[in-house]
C-alpha cells in the first residue's frame, strides 16, 4: 500500500508537474518548431543522413525498437482500465510536450558521445549528465549521478526492457499455443536474446531496422481495418477521451479532480512506458548515429515520439473504444479481445504475432542498453557476461511471475529515470543551439 502511494505521488502529482515545466520551458527555447513548422521538422529528419558510420534511420530503428510494442498495446488498455478513456488526451498531451526534451536529450548525446575505438560512437544519458553537469557545477556529484543512472538503466532493461515484455508475448503464446508452456516460452527468449545481444550493436541494428518497419505497418493496417468496421462509434470514443480527461468524478465519489488525477496518472505514466522520453534510454542509441547535426538527429528523437503515441497508441485506443469492451488491467488480453469484436481471429492473430516479434524486438534493444550501462560502469568482460546471464534469467522469470507486482516496479523505475534524466536534461540545455535555423556542427567533448 506504501509503495502504490509513492507510486502515486510520483506518477500523479511530481512526474507531469516536471514534464510540463520542463517541455514547455525547452519547446519555448526551440521555438515549438516541430508543432509550428513540421516541414521543416520532416526536411531536416530526410535530410538527416550523412556518408559512413552508423545511419541515423538505424539508431533510429533501434530506439523505435525500445520504446514500439508492448507499451502501445498492454500499456494503453491499462491506461484506459486504470485512468479511464481521458488518459489517452494526457497521453497525446505529454507526447506533444515531451518531443522537445526528446530533442533535447538526443542532441545532448550526440554532443557528449565519445569514440568507441572501432570508427564508431557511445554515449548517452550517463555521458552528458557527468561531462554536462560536471561543468556547470565544477564538483564530482555528476559522476555520482551518471554511475547511479547507468544502474538504473541496467535494472530498467531487465524489468521493462526483459520481464514486461516476455510476460506480455508469454501471454499470447500460451493462448495460441496451450501445449506451450510459459517456461519453454521464456527460455526460448533466454536463447534468442542472449544471442543477438551478445553481437552487440551491428546484430541488434541489423534486426531492427528490417522487423520494426514491417510490424508497424501491419499493426497499423490492422488496427485501422478494425476502426473502420467499427467506424459508427469513432465519434462516442472522442466524446469519450475528451469527457474523461476532466472528469471530476470519482468511482467512490471522493474528492473533486480524482477523475482528473487518475486519467492524467496513467496517461502520462503509461506514456512516458511507451515513448520512453525523457526517460534517459533512447539517447544511448541516438548517440551512434552519423547524422549531420545534433539538431537533425534531435529531429528523430521528435519523429520516435510522434510515431509511438500519436500514431500507435491512438490507433489502438480507438480499437479499445470503439469495440464497445471494458478493458481490464490485464492490458494484453482486453486489448486482443478488442481487436477480435471488430477484426475477428485473423486480425488478433496478426496483432498477437505482432506483439510477440514487437516484446522480441524491444528485449534486444532494452539490453544493448543495459549492456551499454555496464560498460560504462566498468570495462571488465565478466560484468558483461554477468549481464547477459541476468538477461536470460529476467526472461524466464518474465515468463511466469505476475504482471500485477512488475507494472507497480516498472512504473516506479521509469518514473525515477525520468525524473532525474530531465532535470539534467534541462540544467545542460544551455549547451544546445535553439535557434532551429541554425544547423551546429556535430562535435565531440
Amino acid at each position: 500500500m506504501l509503495f502504490e502511494s509513492i507510486n502515486s505521488a510520483l506518477s500523479g502529482y511530481i512526474l507531469p508537474a516536471i514534464l510540463l515545466i520542463a517541455g514547455v520551458y525547452l519547446g519555448r527555447r526551440i521555438k515549438f518548431f516541430y508543432i509550428l513548422n513540421p516541414v521543416k521538422l520532416f526536411r531536416d529528419i530526410r535530410n538527416s543522413a550523412k556518408n559512413g558510420g552508423v545511419s541515423p534511420i538505424r539508431a533510429l530503428s533501434v530506439a523505435l525498437a525500445g520504446t514500439l510494442g508492448v507499451g502501445n498495446i498492454t500499456g494503453v488498455a491499462t491506461a484506459i482500465a486504470c485512468g479511464g478513456a481521458g488518459a489517452i488526451f494526457w497521453m497525446w498531451i505529454c507526447a506533444l510536450l515531451v518531443m522537445s526534451v526528446k530533442y533535447a536529450e538526443v542532441y545532448l548525446s550526440q554532443i557528449y558521445r565519445q569514440p568507441d575505438g572501432h570508427g564508431g560512437h557511445v554515449g548517452g544519458a550517463m555521458y552528458y549528465m557527468n561531462k554536462g553537469l560536471r561543468m556547470i557545477t565544477g564538483s564530482r556529484f555528476p559522476s555520482v549521478l551518471a554511475a547511479a543512472f547507468a544502474i538504473l538503466i541496467a535494472a530498467n532493461s531487465l524489468l521493462t526492457g526483459s520481464i514486461v515484455q516476455v510476460n506480455a508475448a508469454t501471454g499470447v503464446m500460451s493462448s495460441f499455443f496451450p501445449s506451450v508452456t510459459p517456461l519453454i516460452c521464456g527460455i526460448s527468449f533466454a536463447v534468442l536474446a542472449t544471442v543477438t545481444a551478445a553481437g552487440g550493436l551491428k546484430r541488434v541494428s541489423g534486426l531492427t531496422v528490417k522487423l520494426v518497419p514491417f510490424l508497424s505497418v501491419v499493426y497499423i493496417f490492422v488496427s485501422l481495418i478494425c476502426i473502420i468496421r467499427s467506424s459508427e462509434a469513432i465519434p462516442h470514443a472522442f466524446r469519450a477521451i475528451f469527457d474523461g480527461a476532466f472528469s471530476t468524478s470519482a468511482a467512490g465519489g471522493g474528492v473533486l479532480g480524482f477523475g482528473i488525477n487518475n486519467a492524467l496518472r496513467y496517461g502520462v505514466a503509461r506514456g512516458i512506458f511507451s515513448n520512453e522520453a525523457g526517460c534517459g534510454t533512447a539517447p544511448s542509441a541516438h548517440a551512434t548515429a552519423n547524422a549531420q547535426s545534433a539538431h537533425h538527429q534531435g529531429c528523430m528523437g521528435i519523429f520516435e515520439v510522434f510515431a509511438d503515441t500519436i500514431v500507435l497508441c491512438t490507433v489502438t485506443a480507438l480499437v479499445i473504444l470503439t469495440s464497445g469492451l471494458n478493458p481490464s488491467e490485464d492490458g494484453m488480453i482486453s486489448a486482443l479481445a478488442a481487436f477480435s469484436v471488430s477484426g475477428g481471429d485473423i486480425a488478433v492473430t496478426a496483432v498477437g504475432i505482432s506483439v510477440i516479434l514487437f516484446a522480441f524486438a524491444t528485449v534486444i534493444c532494452q539490453s544493448y542498453y543495459g549492456l551499454g550501462a555496464v560498460e560504462y560502469l566498468t570495462p571488465s568482460r565478466s560484468a558483461r557476461s554477468v549481464y547477459i546471464i541476468l538477461l536470460a534469467i529476467s526472461a524466464v522469470v518474465g515468463s511466469v511471475i505476475s504482471s500485477g507486482v512488475m507494472w507497480g516496479i516498472a512504473d516506479f523505475i521509469i518514473v525515477a529515470m525520468t525524473v532525474i534524466n530531465t532535470v539534467a536534461v534541462t540544467a545542460i540545455s544551455t549547451k544546445i543551439t535553439f535557434r532551429t535555423t541554425t544547423i551546429s556542427k556535430n562535435r565531440i567533448i
